[in-house]
């Protein structure tokens, strides 16, 4: 799996309708799709970066006007697609840092140049259930590999504008893991 690639619809039927024609356009794998605040869909499609971009090229196409956002990475970290699905399981947090993002396409970019930028951990990228169209990233490692994640994750272009709020508990109590997860 080299790429990732999303689609931000402003429309449940027509973000149902771009799922099943990203999904029939090209050989891929759904990571995630669903509903969010506002009355958006996201589709979230992994494999290989040709079948990932005429995937999401399909559901382009049939969002018409009603495209919110897009990103195709070629080479996303291996940790993105498993984070996005769900809350990876951790025995200890060393530093926690957290990243807050007005857009879901967003926090995608951001948790891929975050695990890119140092030895950190995905821990989860929650894209929008519940936050009002907010999503967040939640990542683990030592104290100066959290700090430059989230640093390297804010100074991309694709997210200027976009990032809410960041912050990093440099010693997190251990019940955190049951707080997050």
């Amino acid at each position: 799996m080299g790429a990732i690639g999303m689609n931000e619809i402003m429309s449940i039927p027509t973000g149902i309708l771009a799922c099943d024609a990203m999904l029939k356009a090209a050989e891929v794998e759904l990571v995630s799709a669903g509903t969010v605040c506002a009355g958006k869909y996201y589709i979230v499609v992994a494999g290989e970066v040709a079948a990932v971009r005429a995937a999401v090229e399909a559901g382009r196409t049939m969002a018409e006007g009603l495209l919110i956002d897009s990103v195709v990475i070629p080479s996303v970290d291996p940790q993105v697609a498993p984070a996005i699905a769900a809350c990876t399981m951790t025995e200890r947090l060393n530093a926690l840092g957290i990243m807050e993002t007005y857009s879901l396409c967003a926090a995608v970019h951001a948790a891929d140049a975050a695990a890119k930028a140092a030895e950190v951990e995905l821990l989860e990228v929650r894209l929008g259930r519940g936050l009002g169209g907010k999503s967040f990233i939640l990542l683990t490692g030592e104290v100066a590999a959290v700090e430059a994640s989230i640093r390297a994750a804010e100074s991309l272009e694709e997210t200027q504008g976009l990032m809410a709020k960041s912050a990093v508990i440099p010693s997190p109590h251990p019940d955190m893991l049951r707080a997050i997860c």
